[in-house]
């Protein structure tokens, strides 16, 4: 027999707020967020999503929206989703549960996204000592392309996947999450000598009630208030998954996540249309309103069969992802280097986090030789599907990373030639991103080296 429809388990209505959806959303991490539907296993279902922001960043000409939104609220999550085998039985703690991605894409309605960075004093971005203000860019989507009137002369296939999936923690899990990011929030200034290269950016997003939504729970009970104040958020991906930003993730990929729940409880959110590798501008891939349709199966005892925890607990694992054979074709590229010595000059030992930066600041002040500005080639590298990878870590005292950018998304050619850069009215690239101004006392990184 043919395939049924995929059932609609979670609808989003976009006339309406996250809060006022039909099926409740969540945006917090916690065993006691109660489920919203069940699923069997091998049952091919459909769940919808808002966007990272719930609507609060629209397709209009300012940036101002990215400084009223609330970051406490990202992300807003579809779920949770308790997985039950096909005698009816739940997953159960230890089990590992494949997550199969059937289908994917935008929100029919909504066939358009945007790509931004944070203001420096809101959360910033991976370069927020380059670019403290908020800016955006809106990308419109034509069946597999996207394009954006802010980043003019640019258009590139996109591969949809979901930036956030995950399975709920246990109580000794979340525990374990919060205890460790308040001593890094507490410490880490005095201990962590990446904070002064990286400038600034929080060291972690503690639990707060402030912006919490937490799926059926009604806000103002002592339940709500209890979740409240324990609830992991979003932010980073975690043993349980979450928001890892896996940018191939795509049309028939597998996620195998660990079980430390009764019922998985799994959630999904954060859609994106087209992200480049390290979405270094933080709210930095094509952030869209979208869909999945998924398929789950139970490996029963299979966090202890194929998962080796790396920490003190059994519970210190990791999901295993199985990337899916779609992905655009590009067969030419330019590839940015960078070692981990910063603008300063200063030496770093085997620092793959300066080395990347460097690639990054690299790749982003050659290409602006071409029309463009520095922010509009920021959010382009956040969105286009480009490659890093980290091609040395062993040669001290330099870790070396790589970021490649494929050169048909250009509708010029930007290779290095002999004589000039070609100059003219043809380079110059109008308008500009959206961008607000940084009223921050927070010093700006400069390259001391610049010309421009």
């Amino acid at each position: 027999m043919a395939p049924t429809t995929p059932r609609l388990v979670v609808p989003i209505d976009l006339t309406k707020k996250p809060s006022e959806q039909k099926v409740p959303l969540h945006n917090r991490w916690h065993p006691d967020i109660p489920s919203v539907a069940d699923v069997t296993e091998g049952e091919v279902f459909r769940i919808e999503m808002v966007d990272c922001n719930g609507g609060a960043v629209g397709d209009n000409d300012t940036a101002h929206d990215l400084n009223a939104a609330n970051i406490s609220a990202v992300h807003y999550l579809s779920g949770p989703i308790r997985v039950l085998d096909k005698d009816g039985m739940p997953a159960k703690a230890g089990d590992l549960l494949a997550v199969e991605i059937c289908n994917l894409g935008p929100l029919p309605g909504s066939e358009w996204g945007y790509t931004a960075s944070l203001d420096r004093d809101r959360g910033g971005s991976f370069l927020t000592d380059h670019f403290p203000c908020a800016t955006k860019a809106i990308w419109y989507f034509e069946g597999i392309y996207a394009h954006s009137p802010q980043i003019p002369g640019v258009r590139f296939p996109g591969i949809p996947h979901p930036g956030l999936i995950g399975t709920a923690p246990s109580m000794e899990l979340l525990n374990i999450w919060n205890e460790r990011e308040r001593e890094l929030q507490e410490k880490g200034h005095k201990s962590m000598t990446l904070s002064e290269h990286l400038h600034k950016r929080p060291f972690a997003g503690l639990p707060t009630p402030d912006g919490c939504l937490l799926g059926k729970i009604e806000e103002g009970t002592p339940e709500w208030e209890k979740i409240a104040k324990e609830g992991a958020r979003t932010i980073p991906g975690r043993e349980n998954g979450g928001n890892c930003d896996i940018k191939n993730l795509s049309t028939g990929s597998k996620v195998y996540l660990p079980v430390f729940i009764d019922g998985a409880n799994l959630s999904a959110g954060d859609m994106h249309f087209s992200q480049g590798d390290g979405e270094v501008s933080f709210c930095g891939a094509i952030e869209m309103d979208g869909f999945l349709e998924l398929k789950c199966e139970i490996i029963r005892g299979g966090m202890r069969e194929y998962l080796t925890p790396m920490g003190p607990t059994p519970l210190h694992v990791n999901p295993i992802f199985e990337i899916g054979p779609v992905e655009p074709r590009f067969s030419e590229w330019l590839v940015f280097e960078g070692i981990s010595v910063d603008e300063s000059g200063k030496q770093h030992y085997l620092d793959a986090s300066v080395a990347f930066k460097r690639a990054v600041l690299n790749a982003i002040d050659y290409i602006s030789k071409f029309g463009y500005s520095r922010e509009q080639v920021y959010l382009l590298l956040s969105a286009c599907p480009c490659e890093a990878r980290i091609a040395g870590i062993v040669d001290c005292p330099n870790a070396c990373a790589t970021l490649a950018i494929p050169t048909a998304i250009f509708d010029q050619d930007i290779r290095p030639k002999p004589g000039k850069i070609p100059v003219g009215a043809r380079l110059v690239r109008k308008p500009d991103v959206m961008k607000c101004t940084y009223g921050g006392n927070l010093p700006i990184t400069k390259n001391p080296s610049a010309s421009v």
